[in-house]
């Protein structure tokens, strides 16, 4: 471009001061004409029309307001959102696409760290360590442990990939070192596809059948509610364990608490329904739990990778090129 572009924040504050370090600031003014560091958080005040009326670039964030017809009408020269967070579903209407702005999202970034959780969650569950650090709390001696917790280990375990998104591709990369066998089911997963990821296709029952873990990294769509429901979770073998770091949304929690109170499967779940659960919620104390507050996604510094994915675009879209990360209306049907 023969002129540098203006570019707006529209985000959370508080996320702006961990996202944003000064080398970003820096990088991004070197890019783009930025007249407001402090990032938009309506776009209906004085503030926000004036920056909206100049703005070519918007990089959005989490809390961004949603970005709709009358939000386009107040920002004429805009033509691409770069959102530097995962999922641009909740506030980007599909008239941003039919009406020319080019989109974008940090959701490869937003996936390393949910993939490194759950490879970790993946290595703990199959070494027992639900029930043998408690147990071992009660013991404080010697056990010969395989007796007690027979099946502990890692070694030849089959793992479960439920959704082939980014997420699941970086768990099932992340895998590779290991000595697992790996199984996935994704509607949208064509054979070749599967087979240049080295992964074994299953329907999905089966896949509940014959996994030791069963990892979720299916986006919340219609199709996706309550994918697991009691007659699923009666289908994991007696011992295996279910990790959720996608959303709660996609399996009911009714039929998983009971399923976890027979004390039959263990759980490592990460996203719930509700975000946050009831007080008297049995996932906070059953011992087959392992329950955190949706955390595997993007936290602290992990932010920052996701500004310099976002930055990289925006650099792009200066020079000219296309974004990596393109996402065209037809996508929000099938991502997260």
């Amino acid at each position: 471009m023969s002129t540098p572009p203006t570019v707006a924040l529209a985000m959370l504050p508080m996320l702006n001061a961990e996202l944003m370090t000064e080398a970003h600031w820096s990088r991004l003014e070197s890019l783009c004409v930025v007249p407001d560091r402090e990032p938009l958080t309506t776009f209906f005040e004085p503030r926000a029309l004036d920056v909206l009326s100049r703005t070519e670039i918007l990089l959005t964030g989490w809390g961004c307001p949603m970005i709709d017809a009358a939000v386009l009408d107040q920002a004429p020269r805009l033509r691409a959102v770069v959102h530097a967070a995962g999922t641009v579903k909740q506030h980007m209407d599909p008239i941003c696409w039919q009406r020319g702005i080019a989109v974008t999202a940090a959701a490869a970034a937003n996936a390393v760290p949910v993939a490194e959780y759950t490879l970790a969650a993946i290595l703990l569950a199959n070494k027992k360590i639900l029930r043998l650090h408690q147990r071992y709390r009660e013991a404080r001696e010697f056990r010969w442990w395989p007796m007690e917790f027979p099946g502990l280990g890692n070694y030849r375990k089959v793992v479960g990939i439920v959704g082939a998104s980014y997420v699941g591709r970086k768990v099932i990369e992340l895998l590779r070192p290991f000595d697992f066998e790996i199984v996935v089911y994704d509607p949208f997963l064509d054979s070749a596809a599967a087979s240049a990821l080295n992964v074994r296709q299953l329907e999905f029952d089966e896949l509940l059948r014959q996994s030791d873990v069963v990892s979720l990294h299916a986006p919340a769509l219609p199709e996706t509610h309550h994918l697991i429901d009691r007659r699923r979770l009666a289908l994991m073998r007696d011992g295996a364990t279910l990790i959720n770091t996608a959303r709660g949304w996609i399996i009911d929690h009714a039929a998983l608490e009971d399923e976890l109170r027979s004390g039959r499967i263990d759980a490592i779940i990460d996203t719930t329904e509700p975000e946050i659960l009831p007080a008297d919620s049995p996932l906070y104390d059953l011992p087959n739990v392992f329950l955190t507050p949706h955390i595997a996604g993007s936290m602290g510094t992990e932010t920052q990778r996701m500004a310099d994915l976002a930055l990289d675009e925006v650099e792009r879209f200066v020079n000219g090129q296309p974004f990596r990360y393109a996402i065209r209306e037809n996508d929000l049907a099938r991502i997260a």
